[in-house]
């Protein structure tokens, strides 16, 4: 076999579809983000970030940045390895102690992203729960789905946050036997949110867990920034809270909160805690002062809410359609492939705006977006900015110019 000429072709099936990924290489700017250079091409350009998921721009808040540079001042660069082997830095354990506290739960246990946290906690505990069944909902992230096939434990999707459908799926089970219900509480391409109330009621007539992916909602949701579960009372009633610091929190790396117990259990049986190189102490200084500042600070959240709606609100005078949700990621249908990417390209080049296409095998085809994010830094010049472009492009395209109906 020509393996290259095999990774060739598909490389041009991918291109010809549309859903070939150019990544930007951007240099975001200390102190003025949402600003940032595109070097991509010959002469540096100056952007404008729509859709990073640093949605409170924590990424270079002062107490974050001061924390790190600390941290490294007194550590140095690197873990030294896995927790197992070289040691667990104090640093981990505050920051463990914080996402409990957060969460309400006894114990978190860290882990080096959200994909890591997900695919090592649900493919642990459902292979290792005997004769497990997991029921997830259909449209959980890609980590999730990995954790849960690499399990290899019997699987079920269920429609949704199609309750209905849950329900049966569980009601054809034995009471006894163990499962777990795995699904997100804002979900990232639709930003529509979770009936987790109703879920856990479910969960707790049928004997079920339940592991909740909270990553697009920890630090943007709740009085403390717990996430959904948080805002809506329900903490103490979720067995796994799993979350990310990548995001709102500013950082990197992934984590989940649950019982004593339980985190002794994955720290103890997951491979992918146990054989990889822990988090820099940098990372888990700055993580650690962010979970802090967003437990004690609403302006972030308050600010970041004023401006989605703002957002919101101006597509909407326009007719630019975008999916109607509860939640703070605003997705722009386009419907097509190439004139995603033909959009995208062309709010680079000539506006100066950065948002990527989200293409298939990411959303469905045909429901091909922008996804919009935007955050307490982005001004009201900053949106002036992207509406006029949108406004313009739309009309270029050719596309509906009415709302989308809501979802």
């Amino acid at each position: 076999m020509n393996y290259d000429a095999f990774f060739k072709t598909s490389l041009e099936t991918l291109r010809a579809s549309g859903d070939y990924r150019v990544f930007a290489n951007l240099e975001r700017h200390n102190g003025n983000f949402p600003h940032a250079t595109s070097l991509g091409q010959d002469d540096p350009q100056e952007v404008t970030i729509w859709c990073s998921n640093d949605y409170l721009g924590m990424g270079q808040h002062p107490d974050v940045l001061d924390a790190m540079h600390a941290a490294i001042d007194s550590c140095g660069a690197g873990a030294g390895g896995t927790r197992n082997i070289s040691g667990t830095v104090h640093y981990h354990v505050q920051l463990e102690k914080e996402l409990a506290d957060l969460h309400d739960k006894p114990a978190a246990l860290l882990f080096t992203s959200g994909y890591v946290s997900n695919w090592a906690a649900l493919g642990t505990l459902a292979a290792r729960i005997p004769d497990c069944l997991v029921l997830s909902d259909a449209l959980n992230h890609a980590s999730m789905i990995e954790g849960i096939r690499h399990s290899k434990a019997e699987r079920q999707i269920w429609k949704h946050n199609d309750l209905v459908d849950l329900e049966a799926k569980l009601a054809a089970q034995p009471l006894d036997r163990p499962k777990l219900i795995a699904f997100e509480s804002v979900y990232s391409m639709d930003g529509d949110i979770a009936p987790i109330a109703e879920i856990c009621d479910l969960a707790e007539k049928y004997n079920a867990m339940t592991y909740l992916d909270e990553v697009h909602a920890v630090g943007l949701y709740g009085p403390r920034g717990g996430g959904i579960a948080e805002q809506e009372g329900l903490m103490h009633r979720v067995t796994v809270i799993e979350g990310t610091l990548g995001k709102a929190f500013g950082v990197v790396g992934g984590y989940v909160a649950a019982s004593a117990e339980l985190c002794d259990f994955l720290r103890s049986f997951a491979s992918g805690f146990i054989f990889t190189t822990a988090l820099p102490p940098a990372v888990a200084a700055g993580a650690t002062a962010s979970v802090r500042h967003l437990k004690a600070s609403q302006e972030e959240r308050q600010a970041h809410a004023e401006r989605v709606a703002e957002v919101r609100a101006r597509f909407d005078a326009l007719g630019i359609p975008h999916v109607q949700n509860p939640g703070h990621i605003i997705p722009v249908i386009v419907g097509d492939a190439m004139k995603c990417k033909f959009i995208s390209d062309i709010l680079m080049k000539d506006y100066g705006i950065y948002i990527q296409p989200i293409n298939y095998p990411t959303v469905p085809r045909g429901t091909e977006r922008l996804r919009i994010t935007p955050s307490p830094v982005h001004s009201s010049a900053d949106i002036d900015a992207l509406v006029a472009a949108l406004s313009d492009l739309w009309t270029q395209c050719e596309l509906a110019r009415k709302p989308m109906a809501a979802q």
